[in-house]
C-alpha cells in the first residue's frame, strides 16, 4: 500500500487542474506547469480534492511519485520555490547580469552560466544568490549545477554551498602528529 499515493491532494483556491492528452496541467497565480501522467495512474477530481488510483499493484511506485509531482506543482504555482547559495573563499564571488551568471571561484577564468527559461536569479551580495522559480525540479537542478562549479572542500570550507548546508571539516596534516 502506497501511503504517499493514497494521500488526498487538496487544491487551493485560484488553482485549476486539467487532464489533457495524458498530461496533467496545473495553473495558478504564478504560472502554468504540466507533467506527463505516469503509466497505470488514474486521476479523479472531486470539487477541490484530487485522488489518485492505480490500475494494478505493479504501478505502486508510480502512484506515490505522481502524487508527489502534483503536490509539488500545486505548491510551485501558488508559492514558488527558491534555493539560496553562498560562495566562500578569498576572491570568490557571483555576478548576475540579466540572464547570465559569472562565477569567480578560484579558476584561471570566470565561469559563465545562462539562467534557464522560467527561473530567476537574484543577487543578494557578491557572495550570495537565490535561484527562484515555480518548477521544483528546474530550481534544484540549476542550483546543483551552480554548486558543481566549485564544490565545498572539507579542509578550509572553500567553495559554493547551499545557504543551510553544513560542511564537515577535517583537521588536516597536523592531526597526524
Amino acid at each position: 500500500m502506497s501511503r504517499i499515493g493514497n494521500r488526498i491532494i487538496i487544491v487551493p483556491e485560484g488553482v485549476t487542474i486539467k487532464e489533457e492528452n495524458n498530461f496533467v496541467i496545473v495553473t495558478g497565480p504564478k504560472g502554468t506547469l504540466q507533467e506527463k501522467i505516469l503509466k497505470g495512474i488514474i486521476i479523479k477530481q472531486e470539487e477541490n480534492k484530487i485522488v489518485l488510483e492505480r490500475k494494478s499493484e505493479i504501478y505502486k511506485a508510480n502512484h506515490g511519485t505522481m502524487n508527489a509531482l502534483i503536490t509539488n506543482m500545486i505548491k510551485g504555482v501558488t508559492g514558488g520555490y527558491e534555493k539560496a547559495l553562498e560562495i566562500i573563499g578569498v576572491g570568490y564571488r557571483f555576478n548576475v547580469q540579466g540572464k547570465k551568471i559569472t562565477i569567480n571561484a578560484g579558476y584561471s577564468h570566470p565561469v559563465e552560466m545562462e539562467v534557464p527559461e522560467g527561473l530567476t536569479v537574484e543577487q543578494i551580495s557578491n557572495t550570495e544568490i537565490t535561484v527562484k522559480g515555480i518548477d521544483k525540479i528546474k530550481v534544484g537542478e540549476f542550483a546543483a549545477n551552480i554548486r558543481k562549479v566549485r564544490m565545498p572542500e572539507p579542509y578550509k570550507g572553500k567553495g559554493i554551498r547551499y545557504k543551510d548546508e553544513h560542511i564537515r571539516r577535517k583537521e588536516g596534516k597536523k592531526a597526524a602528529k
